[in-house]
């Protein structure tokens, strides 16, 4: 045990400062934790040899459910509300699209059967938000236009499509029947949705009364309603990364007690996810059995980065009069990423035969699009003529970090202002503002989420932009 936690914290600190090293350049974080990955494993310079399925795609799992909650969770849904017809129907039919063509691609040209191309399609159509973001990040830049709204409301969205479109043709594969498809399909959306969103609502409602002794109990709490979610839709039938997706943006869109130290507690936790997931994936990887799959991956990666993506995105977002090099930007930020390997683990564990080396394939082709695309994206939008150097980078985020030109202002709560007689939970105060302290008939009040305003109190507000706030 002592060795393992050896083992498990030189990991971490070797991703951690080998990532601050190439992340200035561009390099893409699921690449360098996947290649270290590949490093510690059966064919690498340390020589671990791990080959479970079953275990990587349950640590995988897991770690998933917590970067959809924290992708949700950081949406910001007035920045993204103008784009978010587009965005759904890119991470829904857009998924659909894709899916289907690469599968007929596989089908007619790499010679597979119908239901194996489709579930290597499946598998691959969604698109990676964490990749996408940590390049844009590390570059600095920010795309002009509704972009970036379009591209995080897609890429955190259409992880759930996709893997219920690889249920549905593993269920196909094994002879199941029609009937239990439409089942499937219906229980997936359905309690997916209304699980995430009914707890999501009742965890709101819980953290504007509740007030627990302390602070640290919150993310505690929210940490078991995440879990509950996840559980207890996959329990159902439904689809559990949806449901905490949709209680990830609900919450993180409320106004709920503690938000920046619940911002900063789940980007941690987000993070340390990531690099297990992304790390035990290039562990599980035998490199030297790429070179047998590398034909039919880089011919799947040129499909789909030429044809298939295009086709979906000129295909939806044409009809909302999007400019072209917009359309173009999009088609091309379109990176496979964890969640599709995680998805190819799955189809590798479930009961079905399947002839093609599916995990391999998968995972060169997610390595290439990062690769490939990833490193270009920066090149490519300022090509385009679409980096917006104006705003910043986490416009579309819940994202507290970029704070600066913090000021401090007093006002004094008159008979007509409509927070009066309020609590500060119930007060509808925009949430870039902090009410630092009150100032009550000569005494100085710390305020929480059930203090009440009341009339001829004096808040000390501190925000940026305080004259645009109020």
């Amino acid at each position: 045990m002592i060795e393992l936690m050896i083992i498990c914290s030189l990991i971490l600190l070797v991703c951690i400062t080998s990532s601050k090293i190439l992340y200035k350049f561009g390099v893409p974080i699921l690449l360098i934790f996947i290649v270290l990955g590949m490093l510690f494993g059966s064919d690498g310079i340390v020589g671990i040899y791990f080959d479970n399925y079953e275990l990587t795609y349950k640590l995988c799992s897991f770690g998933l459910v917590f970067i959809m909650f924290y992708g949700g969770f950081c949406t910001n849904w007035k920045m993204a509300k103008p784009a978010a017809i587009p965005s759904i129907l890119m991470s829904t039919v857009g998924v659909v699209i894709t899916a289907g063509l690469t599968g007929l691609f596989c089908h007619l040209v790499l010679k597979t059967t119908v239901l194996e191309g489709l579930l290597i399609g499946a598998v691959v159509a969604s698109t990676d938000a964490a990749s996408v973001f940590a390049i844009l990040r590390s570059q600095k830049l920010n795309l002009k236009g509704h972009i970036a709204s379009i591209l995080e409301l897609e890429s955190g969205s259409n992880d759930p499509i996709a893997y219920m479109m690889t249920i549905i043709i593993l269920t196909l594969m094994s002879n199941t029947g029609s009937q239990s498809i439409i089942q499937i399909l219906l229980s997936q959306i359905i309690f997916g949705i209304l699980i995430g969103a009914i707890l999501a609502k009742l965890t709101v409602f819980a953290l504007k009364r509740a007030n627990f002794e302390l602070e640290g109990f919150y993310p505690i709490f929210i940490t078991a309603i995440v879990i509950l979610a996840y559980s207890l839709s996959e329990w159902t039938g439904g689809n559990g990364y949806l449901s905490v997706y949709i209680a990830g943006i609900i919450i993180g869109n409320s106004k709920i007690p503690h938000k920046k130290s619940l911002i900063q507690f789940f980007d941690a936790v987000s993070w340390i996810m990531q690099i297990m997931l992304f790390f035990t994936l290039g562990l599980l990887a035998f490199p030297s059995r790429i070179p047998s799959v590398m034909g039919k991956g880089v011919a799947i990666s040129l499909f789909m980065i030429v044809i298939a993506r295009p086709i979906a995105t000129f295909g939806i977002l044409s009809w909302f009069k999007i400019p072209i090099k917009q359309q173009l930007l999009i088609a091309w930020v379109g990176l496979r990423g964890a969640a599709s390997i995680v998805f190819a683990i799955y189809a590798v564990t479930y009961n079905v035969s399947v002839d093609q080396d599916i995990f391999h394939i998968v995972f060169f082709v997610a390595l290439f699009s990062v690769g490939i695309q990833g490193t270009l994206i920066p090149r490519i939008a300022k090509k385009l003529d679409l980096v917006d150097n104006e705003s910043p980078v986490l416009k579309t985020f819940n994202d507290y970090r970029e704070e600066k030109s913090t000021q401090l202002m007093e006002i004094i709560i008159s008979s007509d202002n409509k927070w009066a007689n309020k609590t500060i939970m119930d007060a509808d105060i925009p949430e870039e503002l902090l009410i630092v302290m009150v100032k009550r008939e000569g005494e100085v009040i710390i305020p929480n989420g059930s203090t009440t305003l009341l009339l001829g109190d004096t808040l000390v507000i501190g925000g940026n932009n305080l004259e645009q706030l109020l």
